[in-house]
């Protein structure tokens, strides 16, 4: 018995079927698995460079919830809520973070004593530089996190948007990140090639 010949247009859906497939595989990858993001600006320097391309893990928080210490990439709740950001979780949901004299402070336990950040990854020009207003201020200010949210830092404190400065359309501060819009931790540096490296993030001890 002879075979059917293969026709030119079982060929076509073949291919398209093929095109669909790996389009919905890209897509699921990048929804739920990681997806690429290219760094604007200069708000993470040292740790992250303008420009460069990273890739973000969307799994870990669909198993963990977010830890003190990951460079996450999430939409700010300030004006512009279309924007992606990077930062970095300095506070969690409960924690109070009072910042005094440029240096950043956790409670973790209201009762409890409050632990200065040893921040290792801040460059010598940050390092001891974090103020609520202008650059060299000394004014203090607390926040305390409400539940469900995160508190973000930009690694150079001089030069970042983030928890501090975060403002809604009627211009009332807004220094709290909900959980949802956390889209996923910085994995690791993909280029330029010279500079890729694994992001690991970093312990407090406490």
């Amino acid at each position: 018995m002879s075979k059917k010949p293969v026709t030119l247009w079982f060929h076509f859906f073949d291919v398209l079927l093929n095109i669909v497939i790996i389009v919905a595989v890209v897509a699921a990858i990048r929804t739920f698995l990681v997806s690429p993001f290219q760094v604007e600006g200069n708000s993470m320097i040292d740790t992250l460079e303008n420009r460069q391309y990273i890739v973000i893990n969307k799994l870990v928080y669909f198993i963990h919830t977010p830890e003190r210490g990951d460079v996450v990439v999430f939409r700010p709740p300030n004006a512009d809520h279309s924007k992606y950001y990077v930062k970095r979780i300095i506070g969690l949901p409960g924690d109070e973070i009072l910042i005094r004299n440029g240096e950043v402070f956790v409670r973790v336990d209201r009762s409890g004593d409050a632990h200065k950040l040893d921040e290792p990854y801040l460059n010598d020009r940050n390092q001891n530089h974090t103020f609520v207003g202008a650059a060299g201020s000394g004014d203090e200010k607390r926040y305390t996190v409400p539940e469900e949210q995160f508190f973000l830092l930009g690694d150079n404190r001089l030069g970042s948007l983030d928890s501090r400065s975060f403002r809604n359309t009627l211009n009332e501060p807004t220094p709290y990140v909900p959980k949802q819009d956390i889209k996923g931790r910085v994995w690791f540096v993909a280029l330029p090639l010279g500079k890729a490296h694994a992001m690991e993030p970093h312990e407090y001890g406490f």
